[in-house]
């Protein structure tokens, strides 16, 4: 059995109910209400404003209600309506960038997976201490500009799509950035992006066994970003300030991508040793997460982040992936949300999956 995470109270709403899939309009939501009905649950979209009329185009993907408030600063009052629903929140980048990570870790909903795992991603010393505590080998990172030797990118805090990072190719080069928040200073690790799907099912008892349950591989991909992009990054980004761009890394797109097979035991070694840690550290982490990393041309395994949800990249696999047909065929990470809370339900362990 795995590690309660829900109490009896907030699990008092699903009691007798079949629960209504839920998220917000926005990010991964057309594949969560998309994998929520072949599993043959109903679904509720939250909106801010009016409802999205672009849903109307994708008829099997579209919620089956909307629920929504002027802005999202108002979502938190919805809970009493949201319990009253039989609502299962669905988490995605966009709940914690908008909400903000503590103000959607004590929403009074049932929430899909471990919503303490959010004060370990979003900050980021925490998430490296979790991260490097598990094994994983990271890029440098530096104290203070001082510090610095070779190329680096600067990150903020938190779910931003690559909003405001920032590149220097040297100490002197980092001098003109100006921060707007929190951030940290990393190593600019050349190699291969490659940003790991995995789902971790407390309840499965098959597969490739970590803790009490089983890790799954269900896709893969690279990311395209705004106005710079790979190889030429370093030198491009003088020349796009001499021309008055300021270059950006905010994602705009993904493109699947797959592993050499021989390095998949490497990429499974590494997200097992995560999720074992995670157990340690905050009772686990469920479902759906990423791991995001370079891979060197000495084929070392450099991860920088670690994203704790479903990640945008899967929206390139709704009808399954090259990993995910090896474990059931047209399985997105949606539809396998919604297996798990189905399954969840009829075995009686929803408190191990609901928090």
């Amino acid at each position: 059995m795995g590690i309660p995470l829900a109490t009896a109270e907030r699990l008092a709403p699903l009691v007798g109910h079949s629960p209504t899939i839920t998220t917000l309009c926005s990010h991964s939501s057309l594949q969560i209400f998309h994998g929520a009905r072949k599993e043959g649950f109903r679904t509720l979209g939250l909106a801010a404003g009016p409802a999205r009329r672009f849903y109307d185009a994708f008829p099997l993907a579209r919620p089956d209600r909307f629920l929504t408030v002027p802005k999202m600063a108002d979502l938190p009052s919805t809970a009493d309506h949201l319990r009253g629903e039989a609502a299962v929140i669905i988490p995605h980048g966009s709940f914690v960038e908008y909400m903000g990570a503590e103000t959607f870790r004590t929403w009074d909903v049932p929430v899909y997976g471990n919503r303490n795992v959010l004060a370990w991603e979003a900050d980021r010393e925490k998430s490296r201490e979790w991260l490097e505590s598990a094994g994983a080998t990271m890029p440098r990172r530096y104290e203070n500009a001082a510090e610095v030797d070779g190329p680096v990118i600067v990150k903020y805090y938190g779910a931003k799509g690559g909003k405001g990072f920032y590149l220097a190719k040297n100490r002197e080069a980092l001098e003109d950035f100006r921060p707007t928040g929190p951030y940290v200073i990393q190593e600019y690790v050349l190699g291969t992006r490659y940003y790991m799907h995995f789902f971790y099912s407390p309840l499965s008892d098959r597969g490739y066994r970590v803790g009490h349950g089983s890790l799954e591989l269900l896709g893969m991909d690279r990311r395209d970003e705004a106005n710079i992009d790979e190889l030429y990054k370093l030198g491009a980004q003088e020349e796009l300030l001499r021309a008055g761009i300021r270059p950006t890394f905010v994602v705009t797109g993904n493109v699947p991508v797959v592993l050499r097979e021989s390095l998949l035991p490497r990429a499974f070694d590494v997200a097992a040793k995560i999720v074992e840690r995670s157990i340690e550290l905050f009772g686990g982490m469920v479902g759906p997460f990423c791991i995001e990393g370079i891979m060197t041309e000495e084929l070392e395994f450099k991860v920088f982040e670690i994203s704790t949800r479903i990640v945008a990249g899967t929206n390139l696999f709704i009808s399954g992936s090259p990993y995910s047909d090896f474990v059931e065929p047209n399985l997105s990470t949606g539809r396998r949300i919604a297996q798990e809370i189905r399954r969840a339900q009829e075995l009686g362990r929803l408190a191990e999956i609901i928090s």
